[in-house]
């Protein structure tokens, strides 16, 4: 008959003494390699609601773990074989199988086993400390705590999610006085005019817009060269407005130097400027 389990409960297990293998040739790679290249184990963060009942432990899977990570049990001593039939029983108790779980167990059990293979089969070498077996455990101590971490945080949204099902949104029409407050819309277009309005919308010229650069390098437009223009365009003539003095001119920095070409002969006394009104039209005669 078994014996009554111990919920939490453990003892110390007595020191074990090193062991050979009696079959089987030597190890060609190391023990501890097959360790480490479980990179993905304890990722998952579902929950492994099982009991086991050991010879050195009864009590929950997850307990079980956590004192291998807090190495207060040997792994050497925790027989796997029986904590799969645990397991075992535990899925075909279920109305049905549940695969995350068992795969969650497999990557859990699989690196269980190749750490208690590590520490029992020799090693290639005869160091007291096997610096690469003692790697080996420290990640699996680390996964362990890791796979912890994800427990407790799926219980957490777990219990979260469901303090928060109970919260009822407020899905109710606003009150009438509130209602009153508020504007009355008042549409001055026409559904014609909207349609108006989103035709033009949607033919809006969506290509990339071109950015020239010709004005950063115009070529420099000099003064005297504009004295001599304005020379020819007014000798024989009689009053001439500014504006048709520019209309031929090519850019901006043309009509600026044309002014300065103005303001030159009138200094040189060759022509005489009129204007009726302020901001009027300014008229150039020549008089040279």
């Amino acid at each position: 008959m078994r014996r009554s389990r111990r919920s939490r409960s453990r003892r110390t297990p007595p020191p074990t003494p090193a062991r050979t293998p009696t079959a089987g040739s030597p190890v060609k790679s190391s023990p501890a390699a097959t360790v480490r290249r479980q990179e993905t184990l304890f990722e998952t963060e579902g929950t492994l609601g099982f009991d086991v009942s050991l010879d050195i432990f009864s009590g929950p899977f997850d307990v079980l773990l956590s004192l291998i990570a807090k190495r207060r049990l040997d792994i050497t001593d925790v027989a796997l074989a029986e904590v799969t039939d645990e397991f075992l029983a535990h899925a075909r108790a279920r109305a049905e199988m549940d695969l995350s779980q068992a795969s969650e167990f497999l990557l859990i059990a699989s690196t269980l086993l190749a750490l208690k293979a590590a520490r029992l089969l020799p090693s290639e070498q005869d160091d007291d400390e096997d610096l690469e077996l003692l790697e080996a455990r420290d990640l699996l101590f680390a996964k362990l705590l890791q796979y912890k971490a994800y427990k407790d945080l799926a219980v957490l949204i777990t219990r979260t999610l469901a303090e928060n099902s109970l919260a009822v949104p407020r899905d109710v029409p606003l009150e009438q006085e509130f209602a009153a407050l508020m504007p009355e819309i008042d549409l001055r277009i026409t559904p014609e005019g909207l349609a108006v309005l989103a035709r033009r919308a949607l033919e809006r010229d969506t290509s990339t817009p071109e950015i020239r650069l010709d004005h950063l390098h115009a070529p420099l437009v000099s003064v005297d060269s504009q004295v001599e223009v304005l020379r020819v365009r007014l000798a024989g003539r009689g009053a001439v407005t500014f504006r048709e003095l520019c209309d031929d001119a090519p850019s901006a920095a043309a009509v600026v130097a044309r002014f300065l070409a103005v303001l030159e002969l009138l200094r040189q006394r060759s022509v005489d400027i009129r204007q009726d009104a302020a901001l009027s039209e300014l008229e150039v005669l020549w008089t040279a």
